[in-house]
């Protein structure tokens, strides 16, 4: 199955292709011209920037050690309505894990009550996070996650510096 170039949902119909990239919906397509613009930021400088943020203090809680992406899902549903999302953030392993129990708990009590979608996403949801409890990232080296996040972010500088072009219009 398809995933968004920008966010990395699932894209289960429709979506929006351009050129080699995918994304979920217009707005992630307009969001993807910073992809574009990521691709042209150096390798080294990447590499010295993930290393720095790998190393250094967790932007949740300023304890210095092995950071990384670790990503949350959760769900909540009430009658028929029902909304899932995966949330990642950069932090320690500590926080992390903080964040993966705190979706956990919350689906838990507000995930199961619509139908059908909260009978089915609920226990997905939970599982997820169980199983990323149980499987940290590396503390020795940082994940392709995290590298993707760092090299967007220092295009996101560059644009706002004018050293790269402009994102795309909004439509």
């Amino acid at each position: 199955m398809a995933t968004c170039s920008y966010c990395n949902s699932m894209i289960v119909f429709g979506g929006v292709r351009d050129g080699d990239l995918r994304f979920c919906n217009q707005k992630c397509h307009q969001a993807g011209a910073l992809i574009r613009l990521a691709r042209t930021v150096s390798a080294d400088d990447v590499r010295k920037r993930v290393d720095a943020v790998h190393q250094g203090a967790c932007p949740k809680c300023q304890r210095v050690g092995s950071v990384d992406v670790h990503t949350s899902h959760s769900v909540w549903s009430a009658l028929i309505m029902t909304t899932w999302k995966s949330t990642p953030q950069v932090s320690c392993l500590s926080c992390g894990k903080k964040a993966k129990l705190k979706a956990t708990l919350s689906s838990l009590f507000l995930g199961w009550w619509g139908f059908p979608w909260g009978l089915v996403w609920t226990p997905v949801q939970i599982g997820r996070n169980l199983w990323g409890l149980t499987q940290s990232p590396s503390s020795f080296a940082p994940s392709e996650q995290l590298e993707r996040i760092v090299r967007l972010s220092m295009a996101a500088e560059l644009q706002r510096a004018g050293a790269l072009p402009p994102a795309l219009p909004k439509a």
